[in-house]
């Protein structure tokens, strides 16, 4: 799919522009490898950096180890959710948008042969999230309602709000699996529309990551300032490409 919608967001411009030319070694190709590779590996995939690059590069994988096949279909996955995002940069988010990200990611995984799986929409059995309960199924529908309807009242959207969103959306932990890598793909979208230089979680700073989030409701910063070293990745990213 490709967007034509005129952007004054110097950082989407450039990823549309490279996506829908095809332009490789730029910034849109090295965010899609950098993001992909960091979040999956965040939730257990083993898929390693170069792994990961030839996939994207090559279409292909040659590896003398065994590799799940779940982990390089979600690479592939996460690679159409990362396009889908900026396609839809600039749209209101919505519970719409965020179960296609998590379709997206989770089509033709061996999760979705189970029959209490539902790729793309809520959950139907209760789950936590680092030992702490999380939004009941009855209730998810009504939880994401509030939460979306909360941050769409929000004028001037700041970094920490959508650092905020992330951290309530974590709560609600809405889908059966996945939702690690949607919301931080949601907190991408989010930063692109409001003209703010996106994050990052690198795989090597998860455990400040799952600090930040355990934390949160006593101290915002630890998750607040995980967020920030992950804009300066991408910072660093967009200095080398020359995009002021």
């Amino acid at each position: 799919m490709k967007n034509s919608n005129i952007t004054y967001n110097p950082i989407l411009k450039r990823l549309r522009e490279e996506k829908d030319h095809k332009i490789s070694g730029g910034l849109y190709h090295e965010l899609q490898i950098c993001m992909a590779y960091n979040s999956n590996h965040i939730e257990g995939s083993s898929l390693s950096e170069k792994q990961t690059r030839s996939i994207f590069e090559t279409n292909s994988l040659q590896s003398g180890e065994n590799i799940d096949v779940d982990d390089v279909i979600e690479a592939v996955n996460h690679f159409r959710a990362f396009d889908y995002c900026i396609d839809v940069a600039e749209e209101e988010l919505t519970e719409d948008i965020i179960k296609y990200i998590h379709y997206l990611l989770k089509s033709g995984t061996s999760d979705e042969k189970l029959s209490w799986f539902k790729v793309g929409e809520y959950k139907t059995m209760p789950n936590m999230v680092g030992g702490i309960e999380t939004s009941s199924p009855e209730d998810v529908n009504e939880d994401m309602k509030r939460l979306l309807e909360a941050y769409g009242n929000k004028t001037d959207i700041s970094f920490e709000d959508i650092v905020e969103f992330h951290f309530n959306f974590e709560r609600v932990h809405p889908f059966q699996d996945g939702n690690g890598r949607v919301g931080r793909l949601v907190a991408f979208k989010e930063c692109l529309k409001n003209n703010i230089i996106p994050f990052i979680v690198e795989d090597s700073k998860k455990s400040f990551y799952y600090r930040g989030l355990n934390e949160y409701k006593n101290d915002s910063t630890y998750l607040i300032e995980t967020c920030y070293d992950g804009q300066d990745t991408i910072k660093a990213m967009i200095n080398v490409f020359g995009i002021k």
